[in-house]
């Protein structure tokens, strides 16, 4: 991975950490791996925040408030990208990790874990959510780099220009394979 100087003790020293980026792209299995390597607290926004039994979604007043709680905290790592969040999480992460894998890898990623999960709940969902796959979600990921990624990019802009105005900075690390993942993780294993 290019540009490691610095990169270590640059998460080393963060206490909140977004983890970002298309279904299937490694989000869930990076922060949890992240989690461990630099002690901070998963928070996963599928488990925590948007489902209940039955994969009903919570209303959005009480989503906001479960995410504004947590938040607060002085230690976490959050997974999911939730731009309808942005406004609440931006404001007080001090990295952004944005997974941007090829949209093959982020299928590949979200069919094998299909397979590996189908009818049973993964461990970043609550339970009563058993894991499956749609052709709605395969096409979310197919357009996911058309669709979504504009809007990612025009809050993470948006965020950035406000916090610039304070003088301060929030560095976003794009990751394009899982190679640099893996580079990434052995990085912080690595003694300094």
């Amino acid at each position: 991975m290019k540009g490691t100087s610095g990169l270590k003790s640059m998460l080393a020293a963060a206490d909140r950490i977004l983890v970002i980026g298309c279904p299937g792209s490694g989000k869930s299995t990076l922060a949890k791996r992240l989690s461990r390597a630099l002690d901070l607290d998963y928070i996963s926004m599928d488990r925590d925040f948007y489902w209940l039994p039955g994969w009903r979604k919570r209303p959005r007043d009480e989503i906001d408030h479960l995410i504004t709680e947590a938040v607060t905290g002085k230690r976490w790592i959050m997974d999911g990208t939730g731009l309808s969040s942005f406004h609440l999480r931006l404001p007080r992460a001090q990295v952004v990790i944005w997974l941007r894998p090829p949209r093959y890898a982020c299928l590949y990623g979200a069919i094998s874990r299909a397979l590996r999960y189908f009818g049973r709940n993964r461990p970043e969902l609550p339970a009563g959510c058993p894991e499956s796959l749609s052709l709605d979600a395969l096409s979310y990921i197919w357009n996911f780099e058309r669709d979504a990624v504009p809007s990612i990019e025009a809050a993470l802009r948006d965020h950035a220009a406000g916090i610039a105005e304070r003088g301060s900075h929030i560095p976003v690390l794009q990751l394009k394979s899982r190679r640099q993942m893996r580079e990434l993780l052995d990085l912080l294993g690595r003694p300094a």
